[in-house]
């Protein structure tokens, strides 16, 4: 580390003295309609690693490495990519004034919005890799956010924790689970469109990144637009309406900009029933230009979020009541009552120093992070389960019975339920009118306290050479605790662990009465420090690139509870766990003429698990994953690319593999080693990710434009994982569990699975016209398949062929039959049709738009993803669930919005 630090200074040093003849393209960009200077565009050679930045004139400067034909690219926040071939000589060119268009269909990144924040898959939608690709301009990427995201399809199946999203260029993705939280920035989309996308593993600015690819949003008020913007949309789908005002100053001449924006965002409830959206966000940016080299800007950002969420559902409750179902609400006193809402609050503030001079740019930022994410649930302790669809609630229960179907309680069980299918609040406040709680309202609540701070240097060492360094410090401190919010008229809740009969807190009072702390509490701290290394070469023909990171981690628990399970392991601070890790990618491009070149990226990355899969169950206890290690990610991507004047595309080919992951899963099983409630450990599992990606698009016309976008991937488990089962309770067959309550269940047959990592086929055709008195409108149709539910790792393990009662094989548990029984099967496969369409004016000065989208025109129903119940845990009884072909225990499905719309007005002047 050392060394590395003695060789960055040692080349910013030795950049003062490296010269060599330059090339300059000059020029000053406008906006066609406004006639006003476009700040901050981003000026660069297409296929080159060499860029450069307007000033507050619009006017650039961007250095050449060599004589020869080019295509000048200049993109802007809320303008069209403008495309100029140009010819550069042994001296500078200057090019004049450029006009660029404003982006019409810029308002489809508030349709983005609104799909990422749906709760169809609750936890799961953070996974979806739509919102990372707000800021891209490659049309297969646009596709992917637009209008694949809808499904949940993810870009060559990844999970969002691949790809880091920055703010000022501190990455702001979580601890737990490696993703970013986009509640911590939504209902701000004005102050958020300065973005900077790199693709993959393509060489970014600011960061080593992931493979997914690296955003990272500037909040500084002079990349924004000046003057103030009102907008309103309605909608239904996670919202039904929304209020923004934004303004922003400009730079003065004293060097001062500010920019400001609020925004509230609602609904009673959205597509799904009982979901309830209430949401207000807040802005505020002040930067100070000190001189021409140095700046300084403060940032502020607080989003709150509160929703109601809802369920996956079986097929059964489906063919029932629809899939706009939810089970999670009833109505009391006449309004409807979510048991499971999730609240977000979590304010950032950030303070940056920019430096700027020809050859060299610094950022030096610090931000700062706390507040809450909490989850609210219901809690049930010697009473009927509340959820209407409880198994034995349904009538798959009466026609699967071990003694023999009976219809008659069936059909009473059917009318029961859909006379009655939501939550009946009313007999939760009987049942606890005798004093003691038997439904508890709780939270589970994680008050988290980030800090970071980063240095991100770009360095000119000569026309041809670049490089760029960064380092990065975050520190996490969160206290995890379940808090009482509602008794429901009782006097109190009896804090014992309703499946041991033990204490779960032995030091506290065993009665617990509303707003106070039961059942679990403990930190979790966390602490990483990075750095990274960029170079980055050019010459006329081709550019290369190589890249390094070297990364600290370190995790540790501190019980703050002491419970009955474990007494001697869940109090006080567990040891460190801590994790080198490094990693290493490079790239190489290759100009065969200036319409077409290739392009290569590689890279090998050691990454430590996340949070989430470090601790068995810190909740209880402080026990650790047994040998647990660094994950090996590798991966190689080709690409051809295709620039003609009417036809431009990109075709992909991608092969990805994640080893040595480790996965940590919570549930109820019933298996041949015993009944409970346990923690599923997987480890040494590997995932194959490989495939293509084509985008092209077609000028037809000035005005019309033909777009086709394919996407056919293989996304399979790639090894046989090791599967323990960790006890805290009761109800286990004592001569297989260790003292420390696990059972070793050995290898999971499941090499070659499909990964339920949404669709791996997705194909788009789209039709876009654009008239020249500012109106446009456009069509997609998309078609999406090989979409997987995620299998039950338990139910392939040799555990499935034992009888828990003879705890011997059973006896037609062959492995035909049994690999029969789990095969794994399709989710259909569907079309959607998107329209989208907008319009705009410009009238002295004032600038009104509006936005309209219609998503699954023809209201198709589909299914986005699922998941095995794990409940059946051996061979007999999964079987006799499934002989009705309507099992109690069937895969649970999330269905995708059926038809939708969204429209946006905005107002600007």
């Amino acid at each position: 580390m050392r060394f590395s630090l003695i060789v960055i200074f040692f080349l910013m040093w030795q950049c003062t003295v490296w010269t060599q003849t330059s090339r300059f393209v000059l020029g000053e960009i406008l906006s066609l309609r406004s006639k006003t200077p476009i700040v901050n565009a981003k000026i660069s050679l297409e296929g080159l690693m060499v860029s450069s930045r307007s000033d507050d004139n619009g006017k650039f400067m961007l250095s050449v490495p060599d004589a020869g034909e080019y295509i000048l690219f200049i993109e802007a926040a809320e303008y069209t990519v403008k495309r100029l071939p140009i010819s550069i000589a042994n001296e500078s060119l200057d090019l004049g004034t450029l006009f660029v268009e404003q982006d019409l269909q810029i308002e489809q990144s508030d349709n983005l919005i609104s799909l990422s924040d749906s709760e169809l898959l609750d936890d799961e939608v953070s996974s979806n890799s739509s919102g990372l690709l707000r800021a891209t301009r490659d049309l297969f990427l646009n596709r992917a956010a637009f209008d694949f995201g809808q499904a949940f399809f993810r870009v060559r199946g990844y999970d969002s924790q691949n790809g880091t999203v920055l703010l000022n260029g501190i990455a702001m993705n979580k601890f737990y689970d490696g993703r970013p939280q986009w509640n911590n920035w939504g209902g701000m989309n004005d102050v958020t469109r300065n973005q900077q996308f790199t693709n993959g593993l393509e060489a970014s600015d600011y960061t080593f990144g992931g493979f997914l690819g690296n955003t990272n949003i500037d909040t500084r008020p002079s990349g924004l637009r000046p003057g103030t913007r009102l907008s309103t949309s309605y909608s239904n789908r996670t919202y039904a309406g929304r209020l923004m005002a934004t303004y922003t100053s400009g730079m003065k001449k004293n060097g001062l900009a500010y920019s400001v924006s609020g925004s509230r965002r609602w609904a009673k409830q959205g597509y799904i029933d009982g979901t309830l959206y209430d949401a207000f966000s807040l802005f505020g940016a002040v930067e100070y230009q000190i001189n021409e080299q140095h700046s300084l800007n403060a940032t502020a950002l607080w989003a709150s979020n509160r929703r109601g969420r809802s369920s996956a559902i079986t097929e059964e409750v489906f063919e029932l009541v629809g899939k706009k179902y939810n089970p999670y609400w009833g109505e009391q006193d006449g309004k409807i009552r979510n048991s499971r809402e999730r609240k977000i609050t979590e304010p950032i503030f950030m303070f940056n120093h920019y430096f700027n001079s020809e050859k060299f740019s610094l950022n030096t930022g610090m931000a700062y992070q706390f507040g809450t994410n909490s989850r609210s649930r219901l809690g049930y302790y010697n009473a009927p389960n509340p959820d209407p669809t409880y198994y034995r609630y349904l009538p798959s229960f009466y026609i699967n019975s071990p003694v023999g179907a009976n219809f008659i309680s069936a059909n009473t069980a059917k009318e029961g339920f859909l006379n009655s299918p939501q939550m009946d609040w009313s007999q939760i406040y009987t049942a606890n009118s005798n004093g003691q709680a038997a439904y508890v309202l709780y939270d589970d609540v994680a008050d988290d306290t980030q800090i970071g701070a980063n240095m991100v240097g770009n360095l000119i060492l000569t026309d041809r050479f670049l490089m760029d360094f960064g380092l990065t410090y975050k520190n996490s401190s969160s206290k995890n605790y379940a808090i009482i919010n509602d008794l429901f008229d009782a006097d109190f809740h009896t804090d014992i662990d309703p499946f041991s009969e033990t204490l779960n807190d032995r030091n506290g009072s065993v009665e617990k009465i509303e707003g106070e702390i039961f059942n679990y509490k403990y930190r979790m701290g966390a602490d990483q420090f990075e750095s990274f290394v960029q170079f980055r070469y050019n010459k006329e023909k081709w550019s290369a690139f190589i890249a390094g990171r070297y990364m600290i981690t370190n995790y540790q628990r501190e019980g703050l509870f002491s419970n009955d399970r474990y007494p001697d392991n869940s109090l006080g601070k567990g040891g460190p766990v801590g994790f080198n890790t490094y990693g290493i990618k490079s790239g190489f491009t290759y100009k065969v003429t200036e319409r077409h070149w290739l392009s290569a990226h590689g890279s090998y990355m050691k990454k430590p698990p996340v949070l989430q899969n470090v601790f068995i169950n810190p909740r209880e206890n402080n026990r650790i994953v047994p040998n647990i290690q660094s994950e090996i990610n590798s991966t190689l991507d080709l690409n051809y690319y295709l620039r003609l004047p009417k036809l431009t595309g990109r075709l992909t080919g991608f092969y990805t593999r994640f080893q040595n992951t480790t996965d940590v899963n919570f549930f109820f099983v019933d298996a041949g080693v015993g009944s409970d409630f346990v923690q599923e450990v997987l480890t040494g599992l590997d995932k194959l990710h490989m495939g293509t990606e084509l985008g092209l698009e077609y000028q037809l016309s000035s005005a019309v434009k033909l777009t086709a976008v394919a996407a056919v991937g293989k996304y399979v488990y790639a090894s046989n994982p090791n599967v323990a089962i960790n006890f805290d309770t009761a109800g286990r067959e004592e001569d297989l569990i260790n003292l420390e309550g696990t059972v070793d269940l050995g290898l999971a047959n499941i090499k070659d699975y499909k990964l339920a990592q949404g669709p791996q086929q997705a194909y788009a055709i789209g039709v876009e016209y654009r008239d020249p008195k500012y109106w446009w409108v456009g069509a997609t149709t998309n078609y999406l398949a090989n979409n997987y539910t995620n299998i039950s790792t338990i139910t392939r393990t040799q555990s499935f062929y034992v009888d828990p009662e003879t705890n011997q094989p059973f006896l037609d548990a062959t492995e035909e039959n049994v690999s029969q029984i789990l095969n794994q099967k399709p989710l259909d496969n569907f079309y959607l049709l998107n329209l989208v369409g907008g319009k705009s004016w410009l009238k002295k000065g004032k600038y009104i738009s509006v936005f309209a989208s219609v998503n699954n025109l023809f209201d198709a129903v589909y299914r986005t993803g699922g998941y095995e119940q794990s409940r059946n845990g051996n061979y007999g009884q999964f079987k006799q669930d499934n002989l009705s072909g309507t099992p109690s225990f069937a895969p649970k499905y999330w269905y995708g919005y059926g038809r939708t719309y969204f429209l946006n007005l905005a107002y600007s002047f």
